[in-house]
């Protein structure tokens, strides 16, 4: 049985669209939150960023193939992939195409396919970017190297200067991070992973993904290379 997850309110009403075309061609459609059936054979999404890491969880736990309908406003991931964003119906194709093993990250128990954000920008999701001046959530400290942490983010594979990623099974994460009020470039580098701790808080605001998450104040993010069984269309 395939499944896709659909989230009705991703893409201005493209979801309803996308679950009506994987409904005709036989795949069975489940609202988010939904328990996947055991005889699921591939799971997949239609929606944005913030949707994708709970379905591939599943795709990870069960080891069987997802796939990534895009549906979102900016849909990263599927970027990264090279689906074509503007055609998610086509992306329903990947339920008959080809597989290809792809990272994912691993941050406090929870799953991420693009990144992990800190600082200023998780501050401004959780509507709490007035709160950037309090000195206790940009005070960091990374790999035992303490700085003055404006942005910090921790990538599932490395991102370029455009924002974009050329591989996502290189298996390793990326991070970056701006120290000082004016913010400059501190750190810029690839591992396996990496130990992060902001000493003066028990709990860090955060968006995974996009969304906005409270994790605990000591981390450890993480690689699981080429855990994901993606799923594209026979023509990428």
């Amino acid at each position: 049985m395939r499944v896709l997850y659909v989230n009705p309110r991703s893409g201005e009403g493209r979801g309803s669209e996308v679950a009506n075309e994987a409904e005709r061609r036989g795949i069975r459609v489940l609202d988010l939150g939904d328990e996947a059936p055991a005889e699921a054979s591939a799971v997949g999404v239609a929606g944005g960023d913030g949707s994708l890491a709970g379905v591939a969880r599943i795709a990870v736990e069960r080891e069987i193939p997802f796939a990534c309908v895009p549906c979102g406003t900016r849909n990263h991931f599927a970027r990264d992939v090279g689906l074509d964003l503007d055609d998610p119906l086509g992306a329903l194709d990947a339920y008959d195409g080809a597989e290809r093993r792809v990272d994912i990250g691993e941050v406090a128990e929870r799953f991420f396919l693009n990144n992990v954000s800190l600082g200023a920008y998780a501050l401004w999701r959780h509507g709490r970017l007035g709160e950037f001046l309090d000195r206790r959530r940009r005070n960091a400290i990374v790999d035992g190297r303490p700085l003055d942490a404006a942005v910090l983010l921790v990538s599932n594979n490395a991102y370029d200067r455009l924002g974009r990623r050329a591989r996502l099974d290189e298996g390793v994460l990326g991070i970056y991070a701006t120290a000082g009020f004016l913010p400059t470039v501190a750190i810029e580098r690839k591992a396996l992973g990496f130990e992060l701790e902001f000493p003066k808080l028990r709990e860090v605001e955060a968006a995974i993904d996009g969304e906005p998450v409270t994790l605990p104040g000591r981390l450890a993010p993480r690689v699981r290379p080429l855990e994901l069984r993606l799923l594209v269309p026979p023509k990428l």
